[in-house]
């Protein structure tokens, strides 16, 4: 069996968080933290959940103001990185909100190997001007991890965290801080770019594609932000968005050879395959498939998924391709009939339907 992300808090993982605050402050009770994290409704808490249980128990066994715990704490951080190391943000997201200055500090050094996103969303609610302030600060940092911290905490639709509903209305703040990240060279900032403007583009769309008009063909770097940060647009099949990248109108492109199997058991693979052809290159083309999922109450639902986007210099290319339907936690199968679409730069050029039994 898959190992569950909330599994990230182990046992191993709580017991070597006791170890390192005992041996950073020798009055810990160890025994009694393990205790109370391990209570009858652990088994129960999803990750943020836990997440916010181990913080608020780590208030309870350290009796002092809280700019001493912030003093412990950044001791024991020394020795935790990654996503369980969030343990450390959430303490300060949820005891410091009444301290905007120890807690900018706190944020930025728990950042590090980690990621201070979520908490810091808090304070941009609470504190908004001094939060982007401290954020732009952030964003010319000498240190990776710091600079995407100011991209990344105020995405406006940051997964697993509080959309920032001011920010998906008016992003004006935000782009602020991405032209001042745009030009980064750590592909890890540059992705955060990426994604945040893929996060504006779902409720701002024309304010991404302008950016993308203004910012596309400076450099590689940004090239791939300004691609990576349409993705949503691109996908939705923006014919402004497509042209800005080449996907011109494929009026030289033919389909033939579609095959798509008949019918699929749920549990199996659905296989399909087709051929593009033209009288010349087929030249710069992005080719995507939808799948019409049929739903309980009788609807559709489309999903779309890429499988190439690629300036081809011969005048035609084939594709073989299977879709699961094994039933997922975010999608459960349901018998009928579903279709299938080839898409060709954002224009539906086939479909074909098929049975799930």
């Amino acid at each position: 069996m898959a190992t569950l992300l909330k599994d990230l808090y182990s046992k191993e993982f709580i017991e070597k968080l006791a170890d390192k605050l005992f041996y950073t402050y020798s009055n810990f009770e160890k025994k009694e933290f393990i205790s109370i994290i391990f209570n009858s409704s652990w088994n129960n808490l999803e990750l943020k959940q836990r997440m916010r249980h181990i913080s608020q128990s780590l208030n309870k066994f350290l009796p002092f103001c809280y700019k001493e715990q912030l003093e412990i704490l950044k001791e024991v951080k020394k020795d935790f990185f990654g996503l369980e190391a969030m343990i450390f943000q959430d303490f300060v997201e949820v005891f410091g909100l009444d301290d905007f200055l120890h807690s900018m500090k706190a944020l930025e050094f728990f950042t590090i190997k980690s990621s201070s996103e979520f908490a810091i969303r808090q304070f941009i609610i609470k504190y908004e001007d001094k939060t982007i302030e401290q954020m732009k600060i952030w964003a010319k940092s000498k240190n990776e991890d710091i600079r995407r911290l100011s991209s990344e905490g105020c995405r406006p639709r940051l997964p697993w965290a509080i959309a920032l509903a001011k920010f998906k209305k008016n992003p004006k703040e935000v782009f602020e801080i991405i032209e001042l990240l745009k030009n980064d060279k750590s592909k890890y900032v540059q992705k955060s770019v990426a994604n945040n403007l893929n996060d504006i583009s779902k409720d701002n769309p024309k304010l991404v594609i302008d950016f993308i008009k203004n910012n596309l063909g400076i450099s590689k770097g940004l090239d791939w932000i300004c691609k990576h940060g349409s993705r949503t647009l691109l996908k939705n099949g923006n014919h402004e968005i497509l042209k800005l990248f080449g996907f011109e109108k494929v009026n030289n492109i033919k389909v033939i050879n579609f095959y798509c199997d008949k019918s699929v058991k749920i549990g199996k693979d659905l296989n399909f395959s087709f051929e593009l052809i033209s009288k010349e290159e087929l030249g710069n083309i992005r080719v995507e498939y939808i799948i019409n999922y049929l739903k309980l109450n009788n609807r559709y639902s489309e999903k779309i998924f890429m499988i190439s986007q690629n300036r081809f210099s011969h005048n035609s290319k084939k594709f073989i391709k299977k879709q699961s339907f094994k039933d997922m936690t975010i999608r459960k199968h349901i018998q009928g009939m579903h279709s299938l679409s080839i898409v060709i730069n954002g224009e539906n050029v086939i479909e074909k339907s098929f049975l799930v039994n």
